[in-house]
């Protein structure tokens, strides 16, 4: 999702590794153990759970999570938390990152010590405060200054226990007093009105004695406005702190007036800092990306150059190779090529001249495509995208049943327990393995066009150049599709989305031998040249060794690789999409009916969207895909609840509250993407809900009134392939941009290999440079259009810079960010525009 920024898009992602813990304390018990899981939070809103790792002081999740960030945020969070299964989970302790810290820690592997879980430091939100200094004349005739503070409104307060009911405390500090007023308590609402003034005598008049006041108060410097924000507790244990603003009425300067937002901060109660590991630490691999993406026009030029690259002769001088050339790591460069490439139809042309070229420069057949090139990383890519729905029609059933099964299938006699029988554990592997390849070879029908399209191309162009090797026009594909795709989706599912989380260590083994057995099918070894390091899978093997299984190898490759069309039958068996438990609003299927919430177990097939009772179960509602209308947010004002959404049926919408603001998005995309099709999609619809006989958002009284709001659309049918395209070429800007100096050193090889055609000086010996000429041209129009997008940016923070108010809502004081920005533009040299 986007945020809007004066004709710029800003789009926030991260990716996260969850390495593991270490050094958890004991639990004071005389079982020491924990069962820990690990949280992600944006602030404190729960948006990923990793799975509980059981009686383990440094338990190991090796578990990734990637997610599209819908909405600002100050701390990317995680917090360990100790499972309970009697009470609440208590929390060990939590890594809390800034978000102007991340870059610091991008993409590398850091152990990150945990802090102490308080009360009194976990707080969001901001205030929006008002304050105004008057003079009065008492009736002595004397002055007197007043202070009127006036409280107006919270947002992004957090959810205490499933709700939030907050009231501000105000006070007025000074060397000799402290009142505290308070606002009235607004109900279930983390985004509450309150607009309401107190009043604080600041300096009396002269009459009053100092018996009465121990400091004569006249000075304003001294003074401090504090508000705190609670939220209102039934509870015994009172209410809850949610955050405290300290104003120094300083900031009121000559004008007397003072007009601001402010994030909320932790409240200092003086505790005494924990010494480091002393309650375990935490390995993450965080990456988080922000792209600011202009209107389409800015990036015509880099985004024609970079579409003209499979029609470049040779293709190692087009903008698209040399970005691999540049970039320090080739998937770096894959990933927005792919998707650029994809998002307009030119992924096959491509691939096809970037793999020719590298099947041109391979001398041996065994070894080809065997190193992490371009091409290798692009198609690898392509697969990811294309093929992800391929992947859950053929492995997701298996995979699913290994995981529930846990049969034991530890082939190894030195692993093997003492309760395991050998033949038992190959019996049990050699049928998960048969059946696994038997799925995989009988699925080349299901296998998408693009795959079909490019595998056809490798091939043409290994059995072309190796024409003395009958077997490289197989070894060509299965390289990718056996050992790039099926192989590593049943080795890591969590990895390729046909599993939540990363299987616990029994079934990750199991996975493991079926993925080795599986990619050595897949390359048509034999079981004598199957090279196996170990000597039981070399025996284990030979299960195998039958003519049928290379059969039904070279049939499959043949039948994914081939230039012939069919016409792809739709799928009569129902394909999972996505499940899980959300909060739903009864429909009121009858007139007196309880229109009440409960919670659901969601599940979406490309048939059907349906909700049960509780997983397993019987559907209590089913909706067809094509009689979703519409899937659109739902107005918080509707029910006072986050994260909701209605599916829009042709009768009544479905109102659903999901669990965050992620899992709502996901929803939502979802179901927006496998409907899009349906010929009777809503151009309209209502963003509030029909209660008390009216429509929230335009008052209508017809239940039946059509929409007043224009629907979301533009999401494209295909439910793999969600790309913006003006979003990867800014990103393909950026890896220019960050490797604008390889690029002028590319630039001198070019003039070095024209020049002097004797031996390569060692500096540029790195760059595949086939024709320097040709690659000299296309550095000075890569270089160019950089050159013109990097003054756009900068021309736009310098306005961004100069319009932009400290204290305003979208940049409150203590936006540690944006002081640093301010900083930053501060020290710059002054701009001439």
């Amino acid at each position: 999702m986007a945020v809007e920024e004066e004709g710029l898009r800003v789009f926030q992602s991260v990716k996260i590794k969850i390495g593991e813990a270490k050094n958890i304390p004991p639990y004071p018990g005389p079982n020491k153990m924990r069962d820990c899981y690990c949280t992600v939070n944006l602030d404190q809103e729960e948006v990923f759970r990793t799975k509980t790792i059981e009686k383990s002081l440094c338990p190991f999740y090796g578990e990734d999570f990637y997610c599209e960030i819908p909405r600002s945020f100050r701390h990317l969070s995680f917090y360990i938390f100790d499972r309970d299964v009697f009470r609440r989970d208590s929390s060990i302790g939590k890594v809390a990152v800034k978000k102007e810290d991340l870059q610091k820690y991008h993409g590398k592997d850091h152990w990150f010590p945990l802090q102490p879980v308080c009360a009194d430091s976990e707080v969001q939100g901001k205030v929006h405060l008002e304050l105004r200094l008057s003079e009065l004349i008492t009736d002595s005739g004397g002055l007197c200054h007043k202070l009127a503070t006036r409280v107006l409104e919270c947002q992004d307060l957090p959810i205490v226990n499933g709700q939030c009911d907050p009231y501000a405390a105000v006070s007025l500090l000074g060397p000799s007093r402290s009142e505290a007023k308070k606002t009235k308590v607004k109900r279930k609402n983390n985004n509450p009105q309150f607009d309401e003034i107190f009043f604080f005598e600041v300096t009396k008049p002269l009459s009053f004695t100092k018996r009465q006041f121990d400091v004569e108060e006249d000075d304003v410097d001294k003074l401090a406005l504090k508000v705190d924000l609670w939220n209102a507790s039934n509870l015994k244990f009172g209410d809850e702190f949610l955050g405290e603003v300290r104003v120094p009425l300083k900031v009121l300067g000559q004008a007397g007036v003072h007009d601001a937002w402010y994030f909320l901060q932790p409240r200092d109660n003086g505790h005494k800092s924990v010494k480091a590991d002393e309650l375990g630490s935490l390995r993450l691999n965080i990456v988080y990306t922000e792209d600011h993406v202009f209107p389409t026009e800015h990036y015509n030029p880099l985004r024609d150059l970079l579409l003209q690259s499979a029609h470049v002769q040779p293709v190692s001088a087009s903008a698209a190779h040399i970005l691999g050339e540049v970039c320090r790591e080739k998937q770096e460069a894959a990933v927005p090529l792919v998707r650029l490439f994809l998002h307009y139809g030119k992924i096959v042309p491509f691939l096809s001249a970037i793999a020719h070229a590298e099947i041109s420069r391979t001398q041996d057949p065994n070894t080809i495509f065997r190193g992490n090139s371009l091409t290798s990383k692009c198609i690898d890519e392509t697969m990811k995208l294309a093929g992800m729905h391929y992947l859950r029609v053929t492995l997701k059933p298996i995979i699913d049943e290994i995981c529930s099964d846990h049969k034991p299938c530890e082939i190894d006699p030195v692993k093997l327990k003492e309760s395991e029988n050998l033949d038992t554990n190959r019996e049990n592997l050699r049928q998960y393995v048969d059946r696994i390849f038997s799925v995989i070879t009988s699925s080349g029908v299901s296998c998408p066009t693009v795959m079909c399209d490019i595998f056809f191309s490798l091939r043409e162009s290994a059995a072309s150049r190796f024409q003395v090797d009958a077997d490289v026009r197989y070894t060509a594909v299965s390289s990718f599709i056996f050992l790039r795709f099926f192989a590593p989706a049943i080795l890591s599912p969590n990895l390729f989305h046909l599993r939540p989380h990363h299987p616990d260590p029994c079934t990750s083994r199991t996975l493991t031998l079926i993925s080795k057995t599986i990619q050595t099918l897949g390359s048509l070894a034999k079981s004598k040249s199957a090279n196996f390091k170990e000597s039981y899978m070399a025996a284990f093997y030979d299960y195998f060794n039958e003519q049928k299984y290379a059969d039904a190898v070279k049939n499959f490759l043949d039948l994914i690789s081939s230039s012939a069309r069919w016409d792809q039958k739709s799928i009569e068996t129902p394909i999972m999409l996505k499940e899980g438990f959300m909060i739903k609003r009864a429909q009121g299927r009858n007139r007196f009916g309880l229109k009440n919430f409960k919670k659901r177990w969601f599940r979406l097939t490309n048939h059907e969207f349906t909700y049960h009772k509780t997983k397993g179960e019987g559907a209590l509602c089913s909706i067809p895909i094509e009689n979703i209308l519409a899937v659109e947010r739902l107005e918080e004002e509707s029910f006072k609840m986050k994260n909701m959404f209605q599916v829009i049926q042709p009768e009544r919408a479905l109102y659903i509250q999901a669990n965050n603001c992620v899992e709502a998005r996901d929803w939502i995309d979802i179901l927006t993407k496998v409907s899009q099709c349906n010929r009777k999609r809503l151009s309209t619809f209502h963003p509030s809900a029909f209660l008390n006989g009216h429509w929230l958002c335009c008052k209508l009284s017809a239940d039946t009134a059509p929409g007043c709001t224009p629907c979301t659309g533009g999401l494209p049918a295909n439910i793999q392939l969600d790309v913006d395209g003006d979003r990867e070429t800014e990103r393909i800007y950026s890896l220019y941009s960050t490797y604008m100096s390889k690029l002028v050193k590319m630039q001198e090889a070019c003039g070095s290999k024209s020049v002097y055609d004797g031996p390569e000086q060692e500096e540029y010996s790195t760059f595949v440079i086939d024709d320097p000429q040709e690659t000299y041209k296309t550095l000075r129009l890569v270089i160019s259009a950089v050159q013109t997008l990097e003054q756009q940016h900068t021309q736009y923070k310098r306005d961004k810079f100069r319009k932009t108010k400290y204290g305003s809502q979208e940049h409150p004081i203590g936006d540690q960010s944006f002081q640093c920005y301010i900083r930053q533009q501060s020290e710059s040299s002054t701009y001439s525009i």
